[in-house]
């Protein structure tokens, strides 16, 4: 900075050098006393005429000089100006955190041209960027297309952003709160993201108490509503659309789903009962009865073998203030015990294509007791149940418009054609979601059981693999 100092003291004592010499210019020449010539001799007068004379072409040319430094003055302030100011710009750009130093050239030095107008660099400032040489103006933000002057630049590919532009662009944001996901502790963005839907949130919603839905597990955006089930459960709109809320509204559904038993030569013969029922209902089954596998912290499907009172769902609730279930209507079902399985019990509230899915599993469990597959290992029929679960779901996406995986019969109901009738967009990624949680299920029994028994289904086929499991309890390899 030392020659920039000096630089600096030099302007200002030419400047000031140039103000002494007006100064001397009104005193000494303009301003001399008249009455002095009257005391002279015409001798004197002489010489002091041609003493005028020199004086006056003295002046002449101290006011050519004093042109010629006012010129050199002015284009001295000018560069002085000029590399005042790269001196008092904010900070140079930075890319990607390394400082570039925009260089100021008083005077041209050497032929530059710049990278963004592809025209000569004369005097002034510049910057030295990516390689290239830049006027400040046509070093631009490749978003906003406004020049870059802050402390920092970023860059995504070959091209310089404004860091709030690339912010903006690139900075993931939170899917529930809308705002700029933050970095944690260690300056890394950290946030979590579903492995189905890649739905990404901050952290923080794990534990604040976001609501995520209980069907589609997605966390809805803090302004879309859900709506609340008699048992706290949260169900999103979409899934809602979908949903089946009591048990003579899933009827079509069981009927849909005994076709498609009977399209694989699997026809159940006995009348089993299917009741939509509670929460609460469904975990008060599950204790009494003797024998069952159960897996899940939240059980959503029983196959029951035992004689009890089960309280069914009657007819659908309405949706009240709040966007919370009101009007749950229940009557208690005496089970009784004529075969055995006594009843398929569904958690009300889910989506056809969940509920037909937990449907399928557990029908296959009743399919297992009646057909005489006695004392299986819990991987091996947990594992079978789920491959016909995610055969079901299958053949729901595939056809569309229900099952035609097995024969289609002309006695399905009006209410059940709308049902399975066209998918809106999300139903069918619902569906994929459904077989994407039974194929990457981690727990033993039904994750590592399905895809045990989807291997030896896929190779041997359904009946020899049935046959196989018949005979010796456990999968074919």
């Amino acid at each position: 900075m030392g020659w920039l100092s000096k630089i600096f003291k030099g302007s200002s004592h030419r400047i000031s050098e140039g103000q002494y010499h007006e100064k001397y210019r009104d005193d000494g020449v303009w301003n001399e006393p008249s009455n002095s010539l009257d005391t002279l001799s015409e001798y004197e007068n002489d010489d002091i005429d041609h003493a005028i004379a020199l004086s006056l072409s003295e002046e002449e040319q101290k006011k050519a000089k004093a042109i010629e430094n006012a010129s050199t003055l002015e284009e001295d302030e000018l560069l002085a100006r000029a590399l005042q100011e790269s001196l008092n710009a904010d900070s140079p750009p930075r890319e990607n955190g390394h400082a570039y130093q925009p260089v100021p050239f008083l005077f041209s030095s050497g032929f530059r041209i710049c990278a963004g107008c592809n025209t000569e660099i004369g005097h002034g400032r510049f910057l030295s960027c990516m390689d290239a040489y830049w006027h400040p103006e046509c070093f631009r933000c490749h978003a906003c297309n406004q020049p870059i002057s802050d402390y920092e630049f970023s860059m995504s590919g070959n091209y310089p952003y404004h860091k709030s532009c690339y912010k903006e662009l690139y900075h993931p944001k939170c899917d529930v709160c809308k705002q700029f996901i933050p970095t944690n502790m260690t300056g890394l963005i950290e946030y979590r993201a579903h492995p189905f839907w890649m739905q990404k949130y901050c952290p923080s919603h794990e534990m604040d108490g976001t609501p995520r839905c209980c069907s589609c597990e997605r966390m809805e955006p803090r302004d879309i509503k859900y709506v609340t089930l008699d048992d706290g459960r949260k169900l999103c709109l979409e899934c809602l659309d979908s949903a089946i809320m009591d048990t003579n509204e899933c009827q079509p559904l069981y009927l849909d789903i005994q076709e498609f038993y009977e399209g694989l030569n699997m026809k159940i013969e006995q009348q089993v009962p299917l009741l939509l029922v509670e929460r609460q209902a469904l975990n008060e089954a599950m204790e009494g009865e003797k024998n069952g596998h159960h897996h899940l912290p939240e059980t959503r499907g029983l196959c029951l073998s035992e004689e009890q009172t089960v309280s069914t769902i009657l007819r659908r609730p309405r949706i009240g203030a709040g966007n919370k279930i009101m009007n749950m209507i229940t009557e208690p079902y005496r089970l009784t015990r004529r075969c055995e399985v006594t009843a398929i019990l569904i958690l009300y509230g889910l989506p056809r294509l969940l509920t037909g899915s937990i449907l399928a599993h557990e029908m296959m469990h009743a399919w297992l007791r009646l057909k005489g597959y006695r004392s299986l290992s819990q991987e091996v029929e947990e594992g079978i149940c789920q491959v016909l679960a995610h055969m079901w779901l299958d053949s729901e996406i595939i056809s569309g418009s229900g099952s035609n995986v097995a024969s289609t019969s002309s006695s399905s109901s009006a209410s059940t054609s709308s049902k399975k009738g066209s998918r809106s967009q999300f139903e069918r990624k619902l569906g994929d979601f459904f077989k994407h949680q039974i194929e990457s299920d981690t727990s033993p029994a039904y994750g590592d059981g399905f895809r045990a028994g989807n291997q030896a289904v896929l190779r041997y086929g359904l009946r020899p693999t049935l046959d196989h499991i018949k005979l010796t309890g456990t999968f074919p390899c």
